[in-house]
């Protein structure tokens, strides 16, 4: 028997437009009953062990895109084109008139949208049959309601767009079902109109937001064009879908403790509801000297229990919030978008390992070399050429799956911004002038949600050379409306939220020392333990660096004396205090480049005092009087 239904949709299961459901009338419609029903779709009519999905495009023959393989613990995802392994930034155009920073469709391809559209729709009608698979974005009884509907052969790519944003089974769907928004999976076309590369169009119509996706890479489209979606609603109501990991720990004195994790593309956020990694006798290596080849080591034997709340989106609407000062939110997702690059052997990270392993249910593995009927390792990474694995391997993890999640919503502690740091030397200096934990007034952790660099070798996308900005909140590649409108928003969600303190913590070097990840690591249990990051003020001394606010003064944590260089860089011998300017002039300068266009922009009075102060060379204690503490 067919895992395709061949029944015909009744025309008041959904209420769509006039043209959408001339699409679903031309065709066989699969609507899927359960997930084991959507996981045999991936294999498509005859069930396979491995599926090529692939299209005939008109003057190229039978393009292969993707090879889909059944394994013991799931589905190994893999596309023929090294280039389609990780998202494209420039991947998102919009098509509507509506107000708008980003690139219009029109203006890039000169030529209006409504051809294009009208060829998907008539493409899609033309398929021998099409999976639509109804869900709510954002997840729950209060999510969105919306859809997508793609080619029987993309069953993948709507497998993983399930396990991120949950979905409603057939059985489960009552008649009249609206949806608000719509993706429309249409792979071919970026051979046929788009060069080959990945194009995401955005069209927003009254009452439906429509996402086209031309590329089967789920993180443009099945994860950021449903983010896109959010932060359009967000827009139009007054506030926004953070990009951001939280994480409720309890400390080994069994006190509760939230920390949400901000920041661009490889920020970290991921990684801040991972289990610290330790070294085979059960010891930390915290940081190598890349100068000296020295490395220091702690011992942390009892650490915090982690009980993640999200990983990538938090959801920070108006009917969470409470009145008690502290910013709520709660998982805008199912399923997590999970990197595995830094798995590149067995033990790494033990837990997630065995959990990808011997999963309750078979996973989609994206960019992970499986075989046929064995097992898919998550350390074992799709090669983009011979000796070089790809830097973006992928596991869509269901959140249920995971040991110890929260379910609803969450006080936020303290909102900490990652950023991926590059070593600074005196030799060789850089912007990698940031210690393990500064503490930031909320007037300047505004500004470095403005400028979100995307920072140092970031794996996630296609272009990360230098220092460069992924946009206001970290999540303007992802949002269809205007920055000012953006900035506005979280700058009015800070002033609301007075009891959330705020933090900077860097990845991968601090001055001359790799770390990795193990400064927001190690800064986690830190700030779990002492309940927070308040200080008296005669305590903290601005950073040399102003953009830094406040490094942490000391850090003593399991008895252990975290060394003064990894708090203040400058101290470090093979950096110094030229070594440190220098880095701090390129960081001045790449804010003074990002902030200097918002003054053409329509902010707010506050939020241009900000900006102008930033543009002036203010002081640590400038930006406290421009919003102030409590």
């Amino acid at each position: 028997m067919s895992v395709f239904d061949r029944t015909a949709v009744p025309s008041t299961l959904f209420e769509l437009s006039d043209q959408v459901s001339r699409v679903l009338g031309q065709t066989r419609v699969t609507i899927p009953t359960s997930r084991d029903h959507l996981l045999d779709l991936t294999f498509g009519e005859e069930g396979s062990d491995e599926f090529e999905v692939a299209y005939e495009v008109e003057g190229r023959g039978r393009l292969v895109e993707v090879v889909v393989t059944r394994c013991k613990n799931g589905v190994s995802v893999n596309y023929t084109e090294a280039y389609m392994r990780r998202r494209d930034p420039e991947a998102m155009v919009i098509a509507d008139d509506h107000e708008t920073d980003k690139a219009r469709f029109a203006d890039r391809f000169d030529y209006p949208f409504e051809e294009v559209r009208t060829q998907t729709l008539e493409w899609l009608a033309s398929q021998l049959g099409l999976i639509v698979m109804p869900f709510r974005a954002g997840g729950g009884p209060d999510g969105y309601p919306s859809m997508i509907i793609a080619p029987e052969n993309a069953g993948f790519f709507v497998t993983a767009l399930a396990d991120l944003q949950g979905f409603i089974p057939r059985d489960a769907l009552s008649e009249g079902f609206q949806p608000t928004s719509i993706i429309f999976v249409a792979p071919p076309f970026r051979h046929t109109h788009f060069s080959g590369k990945q194009l995401v169009v955005h069209n927003r119509l009254d009452g439906m937001h429509e996402v086209f996706s031309y590329n089967l890479y789920p993180g443009p489209s099945a994860k950021k064009g449903v983010y896109g979606v959010l932060l359009a609603h967000g827009e139009r109501e007054g506030w926004a879908t953070l990009h951001s990991s939280a994480v409720r720990l309890i400390t080994p004195y069994d006190n509760e403790f939230v920390i949400m994790h901000e920041g661009a593309s490889g920020g970290g956020k991921s990684e801040m509801t991972q289990e610290l990694h330790r070294e085979a006798d059960g010891r930390v290596l915290l940081g190598s000297d890349t100068v000296t080849g020295d490395e220091l080591y702690l011992e942390l034997s009892d650490t915090c229990d982690l009980h993640p709340v999200t990983d990538d989106m938090a959801l920070a609407a108006p009917h969470l919030q409470r009145d008690t000062g502290k910013l709520v939110a709660e998982d805008a997702e199912a399923g997590w978008f999970l990197r595995v690059d830094h798995l590149t052997q067995y033990g790494t990270e033990p837990y997630l390992e065995r959990l990808t392993i011997n999963p309750p249910e078979p996973l989609i593995f994206l960019n992970i070399d499986g075989k046929v009927g064995a097992t898919a390792l998550a350390w074992e990474h799709t090669l983009d050429a011979p000796g070089k694995p790809c830097p973006n391997p992928r596991i869509v993890m269901p959140r249920q799956f995971v040991r110890g999640t929260v379910e609803g919503a969450v006080e936020v502690d303290v909102r900490s911004f990652g950023v991926r740091t590059p070593p600074c030397t005196s030799e060789h200096p850089n912007y990698g002038i940031i210690g393990i934990l500064h503490i930031l007034p909320p007037a300047l952790a505004w500004l470095w949600r403005l400028v979100a660099p995307r920072g140092h070798s970031n794996p996630s996308i296609t272009n990360t050379s230098g220092i460069s900005s992924e946009g206001v909140g970290s999540y303007w590649p992802f949002a269809t409306g205007t920055i000012a409108r953006h900035a506005n928003i979280l700058l009015d969600q800070i002033k609301a939220t007075p009891r959330t303190r705020y933090t900077l913590i860097p990845n991968q070097y601090i001055g001359a020392y790799h770390v990795g990840f193990k400064a927001e690591w190690i800064a986690r249990e830190y700030m779990a333990r002492r309940g927070g990051v308040r200080y008296r003020e005669e305590q903290l001394k601005p950073a040399r660096c102003p953009l830094l606010g406040y490094p942490v003064p000391k850090l003593r944590i399991n008895g252990q004396r975290i060394p003064k260089g990894l708090l203040t860089v400058h101290d470090q011998v093979e950096v110094g205090y030229a070594g440190y300017d220098a880095g701090a002039e390129i960081l001045t300068d790449f804010f003074h480049s990002e902030l200097k266009g918002y003054l053409d922009r329509k902010l707010s009075e506050d939020a241009r005092r900000i900006v102008e102060a930033c543009l002036d060379n203010a002081a640590v204690s400038d930006y406290e009087s421009l919003l102030g503490t409590d």
